[in-house]
């Protein structure tokens, strides 16, 4: 099972992004699906997650500003970012439960004016 994460890049403060990940290979049915961002120096943290059948949390950080979705039958994951910040400026790796768990290769999302 690979992932594969598209959509990121350099954006100003309060702009928008939406990043998309799709998983292929020999895949049955895909449990959970989540995105993780991990700025420099810091660690590696979980910003939002969907359930097979749709349930979503996310961190407290981007709630009301990213949304995240998923369309089962491609196997794909989004996340909507809007109103970005400085501060949401990490390299963002989609994750997912097949059910063992397989992590995208990293997509750059950088905010800055």
């Amino acid at each position: 099972v690979q992932l594969q994460a598209f959509g990121g890049g350099l954006v100003q403060p309060g702009g928008s992004l939406r990043l998309s990940c799709a998983a292929s290979g020999t895949i049955f049915s895909i449990d959970a699906m989540a995105w993780y961002r991990q700025a420099p120096e810091k660690q590696r943290e979980l910003v939002a997650y969907i359930t097979s059948g749709g349930d979503t949390a996310y961190a407290d950080s981007v709630k009301g500003r990213f949304t995240i979705s998923r369309i089962n039958t491609n196997n794909t994951v989004y996340l909507q970012m809007h109103s970005l910040k400085p501060e949401d400026t990490a390299v963002y790796y989609c994750r997912a439960w097949v059910p063992k768990d397989y992590w995208g290769q990293g997509t750059q999302v950088t905010v800055s004016s």
